[in-house]
């Protein structure tokens, strides 16, 4: 779109080439893929977005996820599928296409096909994810490995829940020491690590709450309502085990920032 401006702005085409070249991208970034008469891929939504197209993995056929990831791959570089269970990552790497390659990420529930000449582009964006506890930890991989490829550089410090304060302390000055433009915190049980880090840095912070925990919030309402329910304003709040979804967030942020920062500096 850029390349089409300029060339307007040199007169190298005219007016109305133009806008038929815009309307033409405009387009396109609304293009669907309708793969076997079974879904329609977002293809383009990264352009449109900012934010690459995922394939959920739970609640389909492992055939019908491996279709989909492969025909994404193809379409665009690269696919990626989250919440997938370990036998179909396995079925997934043994399967790929020749001139590709899987990254399986047991932990987080992802894997990722790419073309073996596939290049992430970096937006300069800079994350910090902080956990509770080791429990919290596959989550808090599904948000670095999918910040990881929309372009962010990934810092982390996981088991530094209050429970011991010092360990929270400890890793914040971690993660500042990085710069990091801003923090996911990802918690269960009573989840007061992400109100407790957003009291103490001048920096946006995206919390996570997990189901993990006892009784009536172990499936992830008592961490919500606490987190909800935060007198630390800055605060934002994604759903339950909602990793991937945190991630986004906190890439189109980082990314923004990193803009402005590039352009400061020049």
């Amino acid at each position: 779109m850029r390349e089409i401006l300029e060339k307007l702005k040199e007169g190298a085409i005219s007016l109305e080439n133009a806008e038929k070249e815009l309307e033409k991208i405009a387009f396109d970034r609304m293009k669907m893929q309708f793969v076997d008469r079974l879904a329609r891929l977002d293809i383009n939504r990264s352009q449109r977005t900012g934010i690459p197209e995922v394939i959920l993995a739970q609640g389909k056929k492992d055939e019908w996820v491996e279709k989909l990831l492969f025909e994404m791959a193809k379409e665009k570089g690269r696919g990626i599928a989250s919440r997938v269970h370990p036998e179909l990552a396995y079925n997934i790497a043994k399967k790929t296409p020749q001139g590709f390659k899987a990254d399986v990420h047991i932990d987080a529930k992802i894997v990722i096909v790419k073309s073996l000449d596939y290049k992430t582009p970096k937006t300069g964006g800079r994350i910090g994810i902080m956990t509770a506890g080791t429990a919290d930890i596959s989550i808090a991989e599904e948000a670095k490995i999918f910040a990881a490829e929309m372009g962010c550089d990934i810092f982390w410090a996981y088991d530094v829940g209050i429970a011991g304060v010092h360990r929270t302390l400890e890793a914040l000055d971690v993660l500042l020491s990085e710069d990091v433009d801003v923090i996911i915190v990802v918690a269960g049980m009573d989840a007061v690590l992400p109100i407790t880090v957003r009291g103490l840095v001048n920096l946006p912070v995206i919390g996570v709450p997990t189901s993990v925990g006892y009784g009536i919030g172990g499936k992830g309402i008592a961490p919500l309502m606490t987190m909800l329910q935060s007198c630390s304003p800055g605060l934002a709040v994604v759903n339950i085990d909602n990793g991937l979804g945190a991630a986004s967030f906190a890439s189109l942020v980082a990314g923004r920032v990193a803009k402005y920062r590039n352009t400061a500096n020049k």
